[in-house]
């Protein structure tokens, strides 16, 4: 029946795309997944067919899929960058991390530095050996810089890597220091490739307060702390944090493309790859 009805539309509308019985399809699960059609057309008039299509295909629940629909709108973002954030499961991830967001900042911006951090975040973009130290992590996030900023979120700038701060006459280097636009507020991260430990929680309080005497300015929100850490007790954070007064969340990473040592070195880089890429196109166009 899809089949005839698709070849009757395409015959009586030659000029008009889009009549295959795929297409029928996808057209009849969208009317069956909305039927309010003042959500059609204050919202997913607001994206694309191929986002829809997208957001059909992977996401079966009704609020989840409304949520990737509002935040594809917000963040403007592309179908693949919108397949992406589905594939690595975002609307599970955040606002997951253990934090004391609540307690130590205001109600507005304590709810959106909540949502903005998520539980565990994804590094599968990088390549790191089992034995790698946190040097190792924040030289290959500063080398991805665009895809970390991807799985950070909307709202970072880059501010620096090993950032140094005087303190008493003693030098201190941040991990990685960020701003953030909307939160008006320096954003420090500290990486851990271990279990997260009470004493973490120390070292990112002086590294605030450091921040905020030495780096904000006038009109700039409290600074906000994030310890990335391989893995986490949850009591133990919760406990860690409970008394600090300065806004701290505990997340952990995954390493999901994760190589032993023994084959570090022996698959090519990126950047070998580029090259041979490029000098089989040179030898290509020679021969044509």
């Amino acid at each position: 029946m899809i089949d005839r009805l698709s070849a009757d539309l395409r015959r009586a509308f030659p000029a008009m795309k889009g009549f295959s019985p795929r297409n029928l399809k996808y057209m009849r699960a969208f009317a069956e997944a909305w039927p309010d059609e003042q959500f059609v057309q204050e919202l997913l008039a607001q994206i694309t067919w191929y986002h829809n299509i997208a957001i059909l295909e992977k996401i079966s629940t009704p609020a989840e899929r409304e949520w990737y629909i509002r935040k594809t709108i917000e963040h403007g973002w592309s179908r693949n960058i919108l397949a992406l954030q589905i594939e690595t499961r975002l609307f599970h991830r955040q606002g997951k991390a253990v934090t004391n967001f609540t307690r130590t900042l205001p109600p507005p911006q304590s709810e959106l530095a909540e949502q903005l951090l998520k539980d565990p975040y994804n590094f599968d973009f990088l390549t790191l050996h089992d034995e790698a130290v946190e040097r190792d992590l924040e030289r290959e996030l500063v080398k991805h810089i665009r895809a970390f900023l991807l799985e950070l979120g909307v709202g970072f700038a880059f501010v620096g890597n090993q950032y140094r701060i005087e303190v008493g006459g003693e030098d201190f280097y941040i991990d990685l220091l960020f701003y953030h636009l909307h939160l008006r507020a320096f954003v420090v991260i500290d990486l851990k490739m271990k279990s997260f430990k009470p004493a973490d929680a120390g070292q990112m309080n002086f590294y605030l307060s450091a921040v905020d005497d030495l780096l904000r300015h006038a009109g700039d929100q409290p600074s906000i702390g994030i310890i990335l850490c391989k893995t986490k007790n949850c009591f133990v954070a919760e406990y860690a944090l409970r008394d600090v007064q300065k806004p701290i969340g505990v997340s952990d990473f995954q390493l999901t493309s994760a190589l032993p040592e023994r084959l570090q070195g022996s698959l090519p880089t990126i950047e070998e790859l580029e090259a041979e890429l490029s000098a089989l196109a040179a030898t290509v166009a020679e021969d044509a």
